[in-house]
């Protein structure tokens, strides 16, 4: 099935955007299209067969959560983040994380612990296979969850979007293999929640950072332009 096909049947143009806004977002967060891409509007929009107009609206949205850089005469690029603005990304990640874990601790539930431990396994068995996409995508989506539990969906879509750019930070900064969050990391977390021993998570929620920031490598190479059609095709 064609890109064409896929999003233009069954789709109005709100939920035809919707889909190429999370399309994008998946390929950014997976590290398919690193920081600094240039995402032309001609390519994407055969890419995804809609109008360029359409696809400057998904563009224009991308750049209100920070996604995507626009500039007059020069089009759109994914965001590139500095070294300055990447350590103020995990730096806000560190205190808002941190100051939800106690609304977590009191709203945890058994069926929260369960899923969070099919993350898990799904997260370990990505790595195992050294499917770099689908290990970043679970690696998110720990956090995520673990952060809904809470109950603060002002606080979780604040989360969400600081954790999809911290993606494009370690997608940035970060080695291929050390995509960000470490597997051991997130077991460790999970049983000090488990036992909802909030010291003890606290302090581990700190280290895992630590050891995010302490892998970044603020030295990088230029990654080739994509082929956006190949990219998104299904």
């Amino acid at each position: 099935m064609s890109n064409t096909t896929l999003y233009r049947e069954g789709t109005d143009g709100q939920e035809k955007e919707q889909q190429i806004r999370e399309a994008l977002i998946k390929a950014m967060v997976e590290h398919q299209l690193p920081p600094g891409s240039k995402l032309p509007e001609e390519a994407l929009a055969d890419a995804f067969g809609i109008s360029r107009t359409g696809i400057r609206k998904v563009l224009t949205r991308l750049a209100t959560v920070q996604m995507v850089n626009m500039t007059p005469k020069k089009g759109a690029y994914v965001a590139n983040p500095s070294a300055e603005e990447s350590g103020m990304i995990f730096k806000s990640r560190t205190l808002i994380e941190l100051g939800n874990l106690p609304d977590v601790i009191s709203r945890l539930q058994a069926k929260d612990v369960t899923e969070l431990e099919e993350i898990l396994v799904q997260e370990h068995r990505a790595s195992h296979d050294r499917d770099m996409a689908a290990a970043i995508r679970y690696s998110a989506l720990f956090h995520t969850r673990l952060h809904a539990i809470a109950g603060n969906t002002v606080l979780s879509e604040i989360i969400t979007n600081l954790t999809l750019r911290s993606s494009l930070v370690i997608a940035a900064w970060g080695d291929q293999w050390h995509q960000g969050c470490n597997e051991s990391d997130h077991q460790q977390l999970l049983n000090a929640l488990r036992d909802k021993d909030l010291m003890t998570l606290s302090a581990l929620m700190q280290q895992h950072f630590d050891n995010i920031v302490s892998r970044l490598n603020f030295n990088r190479k230029k990654s080739p332009t994509p082929d956006f059609r190949k990219l998104f095709s299904h």
